[in-house]
């Protein structure tokens, strides 16, 4: 698989939705993951991430505006363990829960599919990284309708051992704006994780739409001892 750009690649898609990044930093010492959020709609728009112990979650930056929580109110990122979970939805819970309960990744997703908001039923992407005695591998998954018909969800399940330096994946949830948004396609792309942290979150942030980027996740986790440094960047101050 060729690498891509992430930079060209997120500059050149309005809406990609919402993303996931995961990989390994240059010089092979950080295992990387970043999560950013998108909307089109005041609701959506309406969000800021804020921590929650070693995660994460969203909240209303005007909880007066806050229309509908459903879909939009959610703990993207926590973690159990040595495993650091990443995601678009509330299926956040429902891994850490699964591998609380000593379910796989992908065994803990089948009681999952995509997201009820018709007409774009929006796929469910979610990772997780493991990081344990210097060694590191992660998953990303990705439940999607079949070709937009909510009859049948399709599974699919990446998972990517002996990461090389330098090297991650992203996965997104839409090909591009659209009425209805169209699904991602394919397996996650292949990117470039750099050993600066700050510089990383500043191209992630300055390469979204600035309509409508939301907020923005980025961690580095030391692989050898497992700590780790977080940033997060949010439209709404």
């Amino acid at each position: 698989m060729e690498m891509i750009s992430l930079e060209k690649e997120l500059k050149g898609n309005s809406y990609p939705g919402r993303g996931i990044v995961i990989g390994r930093s240059a010089d092979g010492k950080k295992a990387a993951a970043a999560y950013f959020i998108m909307g089109r709609s005041e609701n959506s728009r309406n969000r800021v991430f804020v921590e929650d112990g070693q995660g994460i979650r969203t909240q209303a930056f005007d909880p007066e505006k806050l229309a509908d929580p459903s879909l939009i109110i959610y703990a993207p990122v926590r973690v159990l363990g040595n495993k650091t979970i990443v995601t678009n939805g509330d299926q956040t819970d429902t891994i850490y829960d699964g591998l609380d309960h000593q379910l796989t990744f992908e065994q803990s997703l089948r009681s999952r599919e995509f997201e009820p908001d018709a007409p774009n039923y929006t796929p469910r992407i979610s990772g997780v990284l493991h990081v344990e005695d210097g060694k590191f591998s992660y998953a990303m998954s990705i439940l999607k309708s079949d070709n937009g018909n909510p009859a049948q969800c399709n599974r699919y399940t990446f998972a990517y051992n002996n990461c090389a330096a330098g090297e991650g994946r992203f996965i997104h949830t839409y090909v591009g704006d659209g009425s209805p948004l169209p699904s991602f396609e394919g397996e996650p792309k292949l990117v470039e994780i750099p050993d600066d942290m700050d510089a990383f979150a500043d191209m992630l942030w300055d390469s979204l739409n600035g309509d409508n980027k939301v907020s923005l996740f980025v961690r580095y986790i030391d692989i050898a001892d497992g700590s780790y440094r977080t940033r997060i960047i949010n439209k709404n101050k």
